[in-house]
C-alpha cells in the first residue's frame, strides 16, 4: 500500500512539474486572422517579461508569389522581444480580387497586420512603439516600404484597428530590393529584370516600355521613393558579390548595389543606417538578428 503511495506521490510531482515547465513556456498563437481571405493570418510568439515587449514583424520572402511565415523565434525570445511572423496574400491573388496595382495586396496586408498587432499591445503585453520589421528578398522590400511610408493610420475610421499607426521603430533587412523602377534598377544593373510582376505586367521588358503609364504605382510602392528624414534606422545585409555599381552581377535581384544605393540616399537625408556586405562587414551587427536585438533594447 505504501509503495502505491509512493508512487502516486510522484506520479503527481511529475505532473506537477510538467504543468509548471509548460506555465513558464512564452505564449504561441498560430494563424491568427488578421484579415478575411485564408492567408491573412499571423503567429505570436510571446517573449517573457512583466514589462512590454519591443516586437520583431517578420515578413516572409518568395517573390510575393511564395512562402510561408514558418520562422525559429528562438535567438529574440531569448532577449525578451516578441516575434510576429505574417502571411499576406501574394500578388496572383491581388489579380484574382482585381487589386491594382497587384503588389498593393501584400504590401497593404504587411501594414493591416502591423495594425492588428499593435491593436493587440495591452493583452499581449507589446510596447506598440519598438516594433521593428525583417525579412528577405520581398519581405524586406514590404519591411522597407512600411519604414519609409507615411503612416497609414486613419484617426477618423470607426475600425479603431484602421486607427493604429503603420510606423516602425526601426528596420533590417536582408537581400532588399530597394526599387520598383526599371531606369533606375537597369542603370544600377544593366542585367536587372525583377518586378514587372508587382504591377500585373509578364516581363521586365514591359515594365520598361510601360513606365511612363504605371509610373504612379511605382512611386506608391517603391520603397526608396518614400525616403523622408523622419524615417528610422535602417540595417541593410546582404551577401552574394562585393557590389559595384554598374556591374551585372550573378544574381541583380538580391544584389548589394540596390543596398548601396538606397544606403546613399539614406546618409543623404540623414536617416541612421548600416550597411553590410561582402567587403564591408560591421564590427557590431554580424546580422539582421544582431542589428534588431541591440536597437529594439536600447
Amino acid at each position: 500500500m505504501q509503495r502505491i503511495l509512493s508512487l502516486a506521490i510522484l506520479l503527481f510531482l511529475a505532473l506537477f512539474a510538467a504543468a509548471a515547465v509548460r506555465a513558464d513556456e512564452p505564449k504561441q498563437l498560430l494563424n491568427v486572422p488578421y484579415g478575411k481571405h485564408p492567408r491573412q493570418v499571423l503567429d505570436f510568439y510571446q517573449a517573457q517579461s512583466e514589462q512590454p515587449t519591443p516586437v520583431v514583424f517578420y515578413i516572409h520572402g518568395g517573390g510575393w508569389r511564395g512562402g510561408d511565415k514558418k520562422t525559429n523565434p528562438k535567438a529574440f525570445l531569448d532577449q525578451g522581444i516578441s516575434v510576429v511572423a505574417i502571411n499576406y496574400r501574394y500578388v496572383q491573388n491581388g489579380v484574382e480580387e482585381m487589386v491594382e496595382p497587384p503588389v498593393k495586396a501584400p504590401l497593404h496586408d504587411a501594414a493591416r497586420a502591423l495594425q492588428f498587432v499593435r491593436s493587440k499591445a495591452a493583452e499581449w503585453n507589446l510596447d506598440k512603439t519598438r516594433i521593428g520589421a525583417t525579412g528577405g528578398s520581398a519581405g524586406a522590400c514590404s519591411s522597407l516600404w512600411l519604414a519609409f511610408h507615411d503612416d497609414l493610420a486613419d484617426p477618423q475610421s470607426e475600425d479603431p484597428i484602421a486607427r493604429e499607426s503603420t510606423r516602425l521603430f526601426c528596420a533590417a533587412v536582408n537581400g532588399a530590393q530597394v526599387s520598383l523602377d526599371p531606369q533606375e534598377l537597369r542603370e544600377w544593373m544593366p542585367n536587372y529584370g525583377y518586378g514587372a510582376h508587382a504591377f500585373g505586367l509578364p516581363n521586365f521588358q514591359s515594365l520598361i516600355d510601360n513606365r511612363e503609364k504605371v509610373l504612379p504605382w511605382i512611386q506608391e510602392y517603391s520603397p526608396m521613393a518614400h525616403v523622408t528624414a523622419d524615417d528610422p534606422p535602417i540595417g541593410l545585409f546582404y551577401g552574394g558579390e562585393v557590389p559595384v555599381v554598374g556591374a551585372s552581377p550573378k544574381d541583380p535581384t538580391h544584389s548589394g548595389i540596390m543596398g548601396v544605393k538606397l544606403a546613399e540616399r539614406l546618409k543623404e537625408t540623414k536617416v541612421d543606417v548600416v550597411l553590410v556586405h561582402p567587403g564591408q562587414p560591421h564590427p557590431k551587427y554580424k546580422s539582421s538578428t544582431d542589428y534588431l536585438i541591440d536597437r529594439l533594447k536600447k
